[in-house]
């Protein structure tokens, strides 16, 4: 991982909060406020896996970072890439070139197209065909694979399409939205292997997943989202143990839940972007909570090299 020490961020995210106006009974408008607060940053060189349930913010960071999010959201707080701010006519600009992402589903991939092309389409520097054919080579894409049609690709072939058209485009900043659902532990292996290598070469990585056991396996850091905010960053070594290096009470629970680490649920469920609590938006289920805990809501800040929202960590 490339030093952060007086690094300016390639990608830094701060307060960042969406909404989306939407429409109920008797046309009447409202407006769902559905990510609160979230932080993330994320250098050259650095895996940072963004680590949460569902519903919890994920793919809506991705999607307001690419400034790809639907007509009816709007969103307060910063985005800067490479120190600038990332203005929507910036995002457009970068989006595919500087920014690349590389989708849950393959069937991103446009059927009616042979892969070779797809890729190619991607090359903004230097010739095409070469570039393509080269980094299939490099995935170990034999050369009539360019030739075929997407549905004629196999699973793990089809994923390695997905990254090496990511890998042409040039990307400084690469994000992998759910990559692994679904595949084997070799795939998955191999896939985590595509980015460690895209890190290696200086790219910044954002690999968001619902599955720590496969982030831990290969990320920098870990940013932990819960219930639209990030309630967490730690370096990867923290989630060791029984976490007794972690800072946050449901970082600690989710490490506590792997089936490795005695499979202990966490009671209660995620609150609804409707209905979340005051305070602390965690509080209603945690064990460290107090009286203070549900007056107001607490604000990131640094413990022991990390980040945390907790008025309790130490």
């Amino acid at each position: 991982m490339t030093t952060q020490s007086g690094e300016t961020p390639l990608l830094e995210v701060q307060d960042l909060c969406v909404s989306f106006v939407q429409y109920t009974s008797g046309l009447r408008q409202s407006t769902l406020q559905v990510i609160n607060n979230l932080s993330v940053s994320i250098y050259p060189g650095e895996i940072v896996a963004v680590v949460g349930s569902s519903g919890s913010g994920k793919s809506l960071l991705a999607h307001a970072v690419l400034g790809i999010l639907p007509g009816n959201a709007s969103l307060s707080g910063a985005i800067s890439y490479d120190g600038q701010a990332l203005s929507p006519k910036r995002q457009a600009e970068l989006r595919g070139r500087e920014i690349a992402l590389i989708p849950q589903s393959v069937n991103y991939l446009d059927p009616l197209m042979r892969v070779g092309k797809q890729v190619q389409t991607s090359v903004h520097t230097g010739n095409p065909r070469s570039s393509q054919r080269e980094v299939f080579e490099r995935y170990q894409l034999a050369p009539d694979v360019e030739q075929l049609f997407p549905f004629q690709l196999s699973g793990g072939m089809a994923r390695r399409v997905l990254v090496s058209t990511a890998l042409v485009s040039g990307a400084r900043l690469v994000i992998a939205d759910e990559p692994t659902p679904g595949l084997d532990d070799a795939a998955v292996a191999e896939t985590l292997g595509y980015f460690r290598d895209l890190a290696d070469q200086g790219c910044g990585v954002m690999l968001i997943t619902h599955d720590i056991e496969t982030a831990l396996k290969i990320a920098d850091r870990i940013a932990v989202f819960y219930a639209g905010s990030t309630v967490e960053i730690a370096p990867v070594q923290d989630f060791a143990g029984e976490g007794e290096a972690l800072r946050h009470p449901y970082t600690k629970a989710l490490l506590r839940a792997l089936p490795q680490n005695g499979f202990e649920p966490i009671p209660g469920s995620q609150p609804l972007p409707h209905a979340l609590p005051a305070g602390c938006v965690f509080q209603p289920r945690c064990r460290q909570a107090t009286s203070e805990c549900s007056t107001e809501r607490p604000a990131m800040r640094t413990v022991r090299e990390g980040m945390v929202r907790c008025i309790h960590a130490t």
